[in-house]
């Protein structure tokens, strides 16, 4: 199969053999794909490694086989985003995200779509940017088939804004019927904020705050027994940050 002046995103790349790149890029048409990137790290071929970096846009000529694809040419459309601290973090929880959750060879142009408005946002202030990153999720999930009708719980019931709910992967929404103390609500989003996510409007810095935890307990149950290294590195921040600043 042919896969000829194809958009996609660069997710990953990594060494092969002495001077090539297994390369995994989110295509418009085709979904994730896996490249073989050959003779990247020869001097002739500089440019077209440069062009293979994590978050770049790219258009690409590759010709599919087997389970990876050979990649024929490649060139940046654009310039990928230049980011630091939180920034870089969440460039990489979205490109591991993505490769971890996207199947192969499945066309998802929406998630393509929502994958280019995140990439934008990376470089926005903390809060503007912990809500791209919830949308982005939300988004993903839909994309993948597991998403939810975020107006409504489980049972189909309206989702009230003045109560909180977990999110359980197989049933929905649940609402949280006995409060029992600040841990129990911190794995409870504010129905207030589910119904941010359902209208794609921003909620309140608290019921922002309380999507976090809740939406991590979610993409967890789909990525199965093993996290995301972006999650660690995230929580070894949270423990030097205090030490920083104080």
């Amino acid at each position: 199969m042919q896969i000829t002046s194809e958009s996609a995103y660069v997710l990953h790349a990594r060494a092969w053999r002495e001077t090539s790149l297994v390369v995994e890029v989110l295509c418009a048409d085709h979904g994730r794909v896996g490249l073989v990137a050959r003779g990247v790290s020869t001097p002739k071929r500089h440019p077209l490694r440069a062009a293979l970096q994590p978050l770049q846009c790219i258009r690409l000529e590759a010709v599919q086989r087997g389970e990876l694809a050979t990649l024929r040419s490649a060139e940046a459309i654009d310039t990928a985003p230049r980011l630091s601290g939180e920034g870089a973090l969440a460039g990489f929880y979205l490109n591991e995200l993505t490769l971890r959750l996207s199947p192969r060879m499945d066309p998802l142009p929406t998630l393509h779509a929502a994958y280019a408005r995140t990439r934008d946002l990376l470089g926005e202030p903390p809060r503007s940017l912990a809500w791209a990153l919830r949308c982005y999720e939300r988004d993903l999930l839909e994309a993948i088939g597991f998403g939810f009708d975020w107006h409504v719980d489980g049972d189909g019931v309206a989702i009230d804004p003045a109560a909180r709910y977990r999110l359980d992967a197989e049933h929905g929404p649940r609402r949280l019927l006995h409060d029992r103390g600040s841990s129990d609500r911190s794995d409870a989003a504010t129905g207030a904020a589910l119904l941010g996510l359902a209208g794609d409007h921003p909620p309140a810095d608290e019921d922002l705050l309380s999507l976090r935890r809740p939406m991590r307990v979610l993409l967890a149950h789909h990525l199965g027994g093993r996290g995301l290294k972006s999650w660690e590195m995230a929580a070894q921040l949270r423990r030097l940050q205090p030490a920083t600043n104080g």
